[in-house]
């Protein structure tokens, strides 16, 4: 934590921050060890909320007679949730499933980047089979659900919005209704029924890598635009409008305190309960006094405690405490870290208040069976079977799924034309401009005459995938062109567009090289895309390896060139020297597929007046040191860079001083995924040759051999110079292994279903048996065949390797503790070079474990 503070002594300064101030003694009493931080909610001094909609006597009566017909095998049934990569529509005629969902990286057919229409065919594909009954027993239809988290960005072409953190900055309640009201319809139109949206966290440490998706490190902006995003998603709770057929289901989420981890995804919250209630509470009651229908249990703890198996927080606090009636359902295998319970086994968690399993992986059938014979058993209780069935029906009863059909023969359904529709990317446009924060403009730099010689630089400056952000296509939001966005528009394109028509000249160099000098320069840079943990960092200190965005500024300030930066982020960072190096500095956050609206807010009209002023004002304090990840106004010693509220805009002007660049010393640094790349192992690791019965020999140079010269390693180029190696088995057992100085902890990449990933080039074709391992602390060392992959490759052509995480993990290593997170051995002849060695994200089956 900052200045070295232990999490709980955050928490108690926290804590202290929103209580009441109490009159200090003369003397100060004998130093008190604090009390234990308990997991264990005490409802009764919780907020209550007007439950909305009010229940129904007609839906009442049907819920029961529905629950009269059923045997127990339904009822569980409509407690697991599927992704679709793990099922198939055919599946649902003999397990009737409450729930199917689409994972970051799942798609129809096993293709995450499908047009709309086979999303609708898979949809009515499910749909049909589960309904599919000669029994007699009652007929429930599957719902689908979808991460539709800033449009429905699962599918090319849709309107994708601002990532939370900048919607937070446009302050505009209204806008929130009609962003969520496009979503709904953007989704019903490809016959999905359900959104895992909105996200709600308030986040309080900006290292985590969800900071994006939240709308400000305070809890009043979430509370004030909840009930204003569930009435878009669902419609007006209240009026024939709720859940009306261009209206879908809502999720709020993460249930409860995701946003107090300590930067760290699926962390733990150490934190009393008062500033669980107080801070992170934020906007759940107007959530559920706007009717959301579902409410998503987070991946993180509550003082040691899963939030899973909570049953005080699920059951006292949000069902009996809140009122909330719709189901609470789980998220990605989270179920399965609750103390005692694995992936396929988990009563405790349905018996804490967790109505609906989410779950991915092969193996759906043995958490059917195991939850199957809990409930016949009692381990299960009756009464919470019954009651978290009845919660899946009313839903399902108000959400008209019983009433309206295939998916295909909706209302909106299969109007795809309404998917990225001309009055939708409209509203996300002007999202985009509320949602600009002007952090500096020296000079009056901007507006910029769009008459001008515009010069346009920067890696994110034609780059859809880079504006977007994760969540966008794909689950991290790589892996993608801008190809794969139809109807999106970059920054560029915007720029380029505004420029052409004013009759100015706009040209697009990324590496900002000219022939004649501009008269202002645009560069484009920041972030790359991520999601989830994959997103969290040791501080918030933006730089790249070379520096190469920070050269590019100075480059061009250097030739007397206006430079107006505008950064791409999922949260505040570090950015002094940027800063410095730039006139004007604007903070775009991910601004989605409406490019063009940032040059409407950088240009002035052609007639030289001002059409867009700046209107953000940020939701979250920005650091002037990169080692303030917790930096709240609410916290002692708040001293920002930029408070929170801070933008300036061309109406209130203001000044910024040269900042100061020294990077303190001896900041942390954690495992970023790159377990070797650019021709180098992260500082404090080392990639070593190993002969049984010899001495390891670590590469420490570019060349290395082991003892009887079995292995052999040497630098060659890839893609720069010295930024591969290449190595050489001349027979007999070998290994070359990157290991680690402190082992790492990759149980959330296990989980998340990630895989090593590695780039290789078969430079001799060969018969050799040739593994892939890894190995943990406790010496446990686990390989899978990868021969037949190396064998099926083409000499001297550059291939990506990959095994799933869960292979090293379902074979013993203890994930938790990986000392060798990359071992390749032969036991026969071999040459291949490597470049690339990642625990990223990777379209696999979780089958393939080698090969």
């Amino acid at each position: 934590m900052a200045a070295g503070l232990s999490s709980i002594k955050v928490a108690l300064l926290v804590q202290a921050a929103v209580a009441p101030l109490a009159a200090v003694p003369a003397t100060s009493p004998a130093p008190v060890a604090p009390a234990p931080l308990s997991a264990v909610a005490h409802p009764e001094i919780w907020p209550t909320a007007n439950a909305r909609p009010l229940r129904d006597a007609k839906v009442e009566a049907r819920i029961e007679a529905i629950l009269r017909r059923m045997t127990l095998e339904d009822k569980v049934g409509q407690l697991i949730q599927v992704d679709i990569a793990s099922i198939r529509p055919a599946d649902l005629r003999t397990y009737k499933l409450g729930s199917i969902l689409n994972g970051g990286n799942a798609g129809p057919n096993g293709d995450d980047l499908a047009p709309p229409v086979e999303w609708l065919k898979l949809a009515d594909a499910f749909y049909d089979a589960s309904v599919a009954r000669t029994d007699g027993r009652p007929v429930i239809p599957v719902i689908w659900g979808t991460d539709a988290v800033h449009g429905n960005n699962n599918i090319p072409g849709a309107t994708l919005f601002p990532h939370n953190i900048g919607l937070g900055a446009a302050h505009d309640r209204d806008l929130m209704r009609e962003i969520g009201h496009v979503t709904a319809i953007e989704t019903a139109a490809a016959g999905i029924d359900w959104t895992f949206a909105p996200t709600l966290a308030v986040v309080r440490d900006d290292r985590w890598g969800r900071t994006y998706e939240s709308y400000s490190e305070e809890p009043t902006i979430p509370a004030d635009y909840a009930g204003a995003v569930i009435e878009g998603v669902q419609g007006k709770v209240g009026t024939r409008d709720f859940l009306a057929p261009d209206h879908v289901i809502a999720t709020t989420k993460h249930f409860l305190g995701d946003g107090g981890t300590g930067g760290r995804d699926q962390g733990d919250a150490r934190i009393p309960e008062t500033v669980l209630r107080d801070i992170h509470l934020g906007g759940y009651p107007a959530a559920i006094e706007a009717g959301t229908q579902s409410v998503m249990a987070s991946f993180s703890s509550w003082n040691g405690a899963k939030m899973h198996g909570n049953k005080s927080l699920l059951t006292g606090v949000l069902k009996d405490r809140l009122h909330f009636d719709g189901f609470v359902v789980g998220d990605w295998n989270g179920h399965g870290q609750v103390d005692g319970c694995s992936n396929e086994s988990c009563a405790a968690a349905i018996n804490a208040g967790l109505d609906m399993f989410m779950y991915s992986g092969s193996a759906w059938k043995v958490l059917y069976a195991n939850t199957l014979k809990q409930a016949q058993s009692g381990e299960i209780p009756a009464a919470r079977l019954d009651d978290a069935v009845r919660r899946i029906l009313r839903v399902k009863i108000r959400a008209g799924t019983f009433d309206r059909g295939r998916p295909s023969s909706r209302a909106l359904a299969g109007k795809m034309a309404l998917i990225g529709a001309a009055e939708h990317r409209a509203i996300a446009r002007r999202a985009v401009r509320e949602s600009l924060v002007l952090l500096k403009n020296a000079g009056g730099v901007l507006p910029l005459k769009p008459s001008a010689n515009i010069l346009v630089a920067g890696g994110g400056a034609d780059n859809i995938p880079q504006q977007a952000g994760g969540w966008s296509l794909t689950w991290q939001g790589g892996g993608t062109t801008n190809a794969n966005f139809p109807n999106a528009q970059s920054i560029w394109s915007g720029i380029d567009a505004a420029v052409k028509a004013a009759g100015g000249t706009a040209t697009l160099s990324v590496d900002g090289s000219f022939a004649s000098k501009p008269d202002a320069a645009i560069v484009v840079f920041g972030e790359q895309p991520y999601a989830e943990f994959k997103g969290d960092r040791p501080t918030l200190d933006y730089s790249t390896d070379d520096k190469s965005d920070l050269a590019l500024l100075r480059k061009l300030k250097a030739a007397g060139v206006p430079v107006v930066a505008v950064f791409l982020s999922g949260r505040p960072l570090w950015v002094n020297a940027e800063l410095n190096a730039s006139d004007a500095f604007v903070a775009a956050f991910l601004p989605g597929s409406e490019g063009g609206g940032i040059a409407d807010v950088l240009f002035r009209k052609k007639d030289g007046s001002i059409g867009s002023d700046f209107r953000g004002k940020l939701s979250f304090s920005w650091p002037k040191r990169p080692d303030q990840y917790v930096l709240n106004r609410s916290d002692p010693g708040y001293d920002p860079l930029f408070a929170l509220g801070y933008g300036l805009s061309y109406a209130r002007p203001g000044t910024v001083a040269t900042l100061d660049e020294a990077r303190p010393a001896g900041l942390a640094s954690a495992f970023s995924g790159t377990v070797f790349g650019k021709g180098r192992v992260p500082e404090g690791w080392s990639l070593a040759l190993v002969e049984p019965g010899q001495s390891k020999v670590r590469l420490l140079g570019v060349t290395a051999t082991t003892a009887t010269r079995r292995l052999t390693a040497s630098a060659v180029d890839r893609r720069r110079q010295e930024d591969a190696r290449a190595f050489v088995w001349t027979g007999g057992p070998a290994e070359a292994r990157i290991e680690t100085d402190r082992p790492i902890d990759l149980t959330r990449e296990s989980n998340g279903e990630l895989s090593l990933v590695v780039d290789v080039r078969v430079d001799r074709a060969s018969s050799a048996t040739a593994r892939l391992g890894m190995v943990s602390n406790d010496g446990k060392a686990v390989t899978v065949p990868i021969g037949g992959m190396l064998a099926a490759a083409k000499p001297g052509v550059w291939q990506q390797v990959i095994v799933p995480l869960q292979c090293f993990a379902a074979r013993g290593v203890d994930m938790a503790h990986v000392s060798a997170p990359f071992v390749l051995a032969t036991d026969g002849a071999l040459a291949l070079s490597l470049s690339d060695v990642k625990i990223d994200s990777a379209p696999v089956p979780m089958t393939q474990c080698g090969g």
